[in-house]
């Protein structure tokens, strides 16, 4: 990878969402015991989602500054050997650039708002 985008995609239940800190966010239950939050670049996140949260309501689409996240942020092979964003720690709130709820249509597909 050449230069990392300045954002990357994490897909949060609300539920979990609002339990967060003041200043953090752990992930979900998958989240903590893969050690890491599961993150997804704008290329790739609408398919993460059709294939890990198909049809899911009530979900919230995190946007999260990848200069605010670190040294925690690494890029590994995952799907295909495509190099996904792991984030190795919480989420500090202060690296959100936006988390939106991310509707479902009457197909059942997510739909998603303009992507940075």
């Amino acid at each position: 990878m050449t230069e990392p985008p300045a954002f990357v995609y994490h897909l949060a239940r609300a539920q979990e969402w609002r339990t967060r800190g003041d200043h953090e966010y752990r992930g979900s239950a998958r989240d903590r015991r893969d050690g890491f939050l599961h993150f997804s670049t704008r290329d790739q996140i609408v398919e993460s989602a059709a294939r890990h949260r198909a049809g899911e309501h009530d979900l919230i689409l995190i946007c999260a500054s990848t200069a605010g996240l670190g040294d925690a942020l690494r890029w590994e092979p995952s799907r295909g050997g495509a190099l996904f964003p792991h984030l190795y720690g919480v989420l500090p709130l202060r690296a959100v650039a936006s988390a939106s709820p991310l509707p479902v249509d009457d197909e059942g597909n997510h739909v998603f708002p303009e992507l940075r």
